[in-house]
């Protein structure tokens, strides 16, 4: 029996429903929200935030078929990031609870300027039926083409935050060159704001800064000090009394406390994420001298600076697994750092020894502690009472030429302020310089530019660009020259200023004192000692073991 031949008919079945903001399904009220955005709290942009809601609110009662599901308000708040708009956040939340069918928005831009976020956020929705309406684009996400514009508009916008982005850095560093210095009072310990709006001391804070700068010097520990001022219920510069190494860290390395500003030490990476990371060349910094009153002297801060890469350098003891490496610096004992073996340059230790129930205190070269006689032979143990004494007796020679040491320092203070040239080049000469050879250099930029094959113009920058470092070089090695010419001469002063106050002869061995003003002890033999005190080398012979 032959089959009959099957024809395969298509029929389209045409939609009869839109998806469109006029009604709900099953003809039910469209349950419709606004969302609104300001970026500041100015007047203007108030005034603009309050007639976002009262529009929205009005239009959603006007349309018969519409139910109004709230206003969603956020403002001072930026569009780029959705992670603190509450009302944004809410509004998502509302959305994803079911209680929302289309939401309303001025434009692409008020609703967010990231475009991974934007597309993100209106896929979501359209995942579950919500539409998006932005009215300046005229577009509703529940279309086919809503996508694309979507992207397209978001883009527009997200650049345009970037462009602002640029216009805010370009006149921020406008402002900095300026010498317009920004102050966060209610984070920097030791100002307030004056009267006059100008910053000015605040005497109970500054002293607290004079104080962690002075236990530093001391041979104090950050950590140490750090003990100290929440044991004593100091309050930081926000008020709680729980310290934190790095707030300590930075009071001692903020430039502000000696009256200067350093501007533009960190910058933004993009509008978008936001990230905030130190500035190490990739934008101009600004430094401003003398723009405040100063808490902290000069020749303090550069002492703390000075004493900060010292123990940065220190060796720590000796570890079993090898020889001696660097560690972290230790302020338990002033000896510790500065105590040296003779023949192997290695740190001494404090020991304790008992025998027949009595306890000695003696220091040791750590390599022989460790390794026996294997890389140090001859190096003697130390009495710790008859080394402070030896110590002590330093000190009252050092005291006994002070004469002598005055002299110096003026010397040294003349030789600070006589020295600022380099080869004959004073420094305001290379800075001179140094901006004719940027202008030169910006010139030639733009000619090679024009012509990249002519050689000429080629050599001609690469001499300039070789000249430009060059001074900058000079310049470098110029300031270091004189910095620590400066800081020789303060600690000459300092050392002075200290020996005018003491009494003819030390009766007592101090911590402190060998600490802030002893910088090398060498063991010679077991009978002596070699004590450098401010660059004048002490030798002290006497009964050591």
């Amino acid at each position: 029996m032959e089959q009959a031949v099957r024809e395969k008919r298509i029929r389209l079945i045409p939609a009869t429903k839109e998806k469109t903001p006029t009604g709900g399904p099953s003809g039910r009220k469209l349950r419709v929200a606004a969302y609104c955005r300001v970026s500041t709290d100015s007047e203007e942009q108030l005034t603009s935030y309050t007639s976002q809601k009262e529009y929205y609110t009005q239009k959603i009662g006007e349309n018969p078929d519409w139910e109004f599901a709230g206003i969603f308000a956020d403002r001072g708040i930026t569009g780029t990031s959705m992670k603190k708009r509450a009302e944004f956040n809410r509004m998502i939340a509302a959305c994803k609870r079911g209680r929302i069918d289309l939401i309303l928005t001025k434009s692409l831009s008020r609703f967010a300027r990231n475009t991974v976020d934007c597309l993100a956020t209106v896929r979501m929705l359209r995942g579950r039926g919500i539409g998006v309406h932005f009215e300046k684009e005229n577009i509703n996400t529940l279309t086919e083409a809503g996508e694309f514009m979507i992207t397209l508009f978001s883009g527009f916008a997200q650049a345009e935050s970037e462009s602002i982005r640029n216009n805010v850095i370009w006149g921020i560093l406008k402002s900095r060159e300026a010498g317009n210095v920004p102050f966060q009072y209610t984070r920097l310990l030791g100002y307030r704001r004056g009267a006059d709006g100008e910053p000015e001391i605040d005497p109970e804070e500054a002293e607290v800064v004079r104080r962690i700068y002075r236990r530093y010097l001391d041979g104090a520990s950050i950590f140490g000090i750090q003990r100290e001022l929440e044991q004593d219920h100091v309050p930081t510069a926000t008020g709680v009394k729980q310290w934190s190494w790095q707030t300590i860290r930075n009071i001692l390395i903020n430039e502000r406390y000696i009256g200067d500003a350093l501007l533009q030490k960190t910058y933004t990476t993009d509008c978008i994420s936001k990230k905030i990371v130190r500035n190490t060349g990739e934008f101009p910094m600004v430094y401003v001298e003398n723009n405040h009153p100063a808490i902290i002297s000069r020749d303090m801060f550069y002492q703390v600076k000075a004493e900060m890469a010292r123990r940065a350098s220190k060796r720590k003891v000796m570890q079993k697994t090898g020889k001696t490496e660097q560690g972290k610096y230790s302020s338990k004992y002033a000896l510790s750092e500065l105590l040296t073996c003779g023949e192997c340059g290695t740190p001494y230790k404090r020991c304790t020894w008992a025998r027949n129930g009595k306890k000695r205190i003696v220091w040791r070269c750590v390599s022989r502690l460790e390794f026996g006689k294997k890389y140090c032979h001859d190096s003697p143990s130390l009495d710790e009472d008859k080394l402070h004494r030896a110590i002590v007796a330093a000190l009252n020679e050092y005291g006994a030429i002070r004469a002598e040491i005055k002299a110096g320092v003026l010397e040294l203070a003349g030789l600070a302020q006589s020295h600022d040239r380099a080869d004959g080049v004073s420094l305001l000469e290379l800075k001179q310089r140094l901006d004719a050879l940027t202008a030169e250099q910006a010139v030639l930029l733009d000619k090679v530019l024009e012509d990249m094959d002519s050689l000429e113009l080629n050599a001609q920058l690469e001499a300039v660009t070789a000249e430009k470092q060059e001074i900058l070089d000079q310049m470098q090695a110029l300031e270091e020259d004189k910095s620590q010419r400066n800081l020789r001469a303060s600690r000459q002063r300092e050392m002075e200023a200290w020996l005018d106050q003491q009494p003819m002869c030390f009766t007592e061995y101090d911590d402190t004192i060998t600490h802030k003003f002893i910088e090398r002890i060498t063991v010679v033999d077991a009978g002596t000692i070699r004590v450098k005190i401010r660059d004048v080398d002490v030798v002290i012979s006497e009964g050591l073991c």
